[in-house]
């Protein structure tokens, strides 16, 4: 992609383009160096044209009715005059690295919509239930003028943490009988939820949501919330029915008067903006050592050596890094102490 057509996207997007957006999120999600250099770029571009949408992270337990609830929040927000993107991150397969990406197909109305964005993608090796470029669909989302983006994670997991450190607001879905095994939520989750949401509560579940309501606010009362001085709500909704789906959004409006009277959104992405610093300095460093390994025979000998159990991984990892940042030891391997 040549520096003319970088910049030839870049004011697409600028203008609202979806088709544009798309396929600079292609980009964006290459592994081809050729991509990466123009996706680096386009990023640079559009930076200033970033970080003026609200970011709500989106997790659940697989049927907790995630997609059905972002449709029906993304229409009510529509409906409020908002622009919406979604990014829904959707499992990969461990043997084939496929991925489904059906998430268009389960929100029918919202996907059609002249003001909203679904994007698909597959989170890859990644862990936290999203996407290694995420972050930075996030940032063409907002540049080519979405105003609120629904991040939908792959499911509730030790990990998850990582959405939170990239959205927020970081919202947790359950389901009405989650007030009877609140044992099977993890509390790590529990404790990074700025809000939860129990989906389903209509019809013969109506009764068991409040109970679980009850039963989740109490667990709550026990954890310190992520946001000092925020009291974390608990709803209950019918995505299926429209019912309380505006008090959700009560509910981030409340958040964010309350984040701008403390620390301020400028210094949780500050923040945020360093820790993914860290985390792309660790996956370049690991592309650049996978390289050598490939090219050098050190390398090969080393990982030989672990593979074999003739040394620890972590005496070899640290022996690999030393390898890696001493230039003069390169042609010979490191010695095993």
């Amino acid at each position: 992609m040549t520096a003319l057509c970088v910049d030839e996207l870049a004011d697409r997007i600028r203008q609202g383009d979806r088709k544009a957006l798309a396929q600079a999120i292609t980009v964006i999600e290459s592994t081809r160096s050729d991509h990466r250099s123009a996706a680096e770029s386009l990023l640079e571009q559009l930076m200033p044209d970033s970080g003026r949408a609200i970011r709500i992270g989106i997790t659940g337990v697989p049927g907790v009715g995630k997609s059905t609830f972002i449709e029906s929040f993304g229409l009510n927000l529509l409906a409020r005059g908002k622009h919406v993107a979604v990014l829904a991150i959707d499992p990969s397969s461990a043997t084939s690295g496929g991925a489904i990406l059906g998430d268009k197909t389960r929100m029918p109305n919202l996907s059609v919509m002249p003001n909203a964005f679904i994007r698909p993608s597959p989170a890859g090796r990644t862990l936290g239930g999203v996407a290694r470029r995420t972050h930075e669909s996030m940032l063409l989302c907002e540049a080519a003028g979405f105003d609120v983006l629904l991040i939908e994670t792959v499911g509730v997991g030790q990990s998850e943490f990582l959405v939170s450190q990239m959205t927020d607001l970081f919202l947790l879905l359950i389901l009405p009988s989650a007030g009877d095994d609140l044992q099977g939520i993890k509390r790590g989750i529990m404790e990074l939820a700025d809000m939860v949401v129990i989906n389903k509560a209509d019809g013969d579940l109506t009764n068991r949501a409040r109970i679980a309501q009850a039963d989740v606010k109490n667990a709550l009362g026990l954890m310190q919330p992520r946001l000092p001085g925020w009291k974390v709500p608990v709803s209950t909704v019918s995505s299926t029915q429209q019912i309380g789906i505006d008090d959700v959004w009560q509910q981030v409006m409340n958040y964010f008067e309350h984040i701008d009277a403390g620390p301020g959104l400028k210094d949780l992405r500050a923040n945020q903006a360093i820790e993914n610093l860290w985390r792309e300095a660790g996956e370049h460093l690991m592309s650049a050592l996978q390289a050598f390994e490939v090219a050098d025979s050190t390398l090969t000998s080393l990982r030989d050596q672990v593979a074999g159990g003739e040394i620890p991984a972590s005496v070899a990892a640290r022996q690999l890094v030393e390898w890696f940042l001493d230039s003069k030891s390169r042609g010979s391997p490191p010695k095993v102490n």
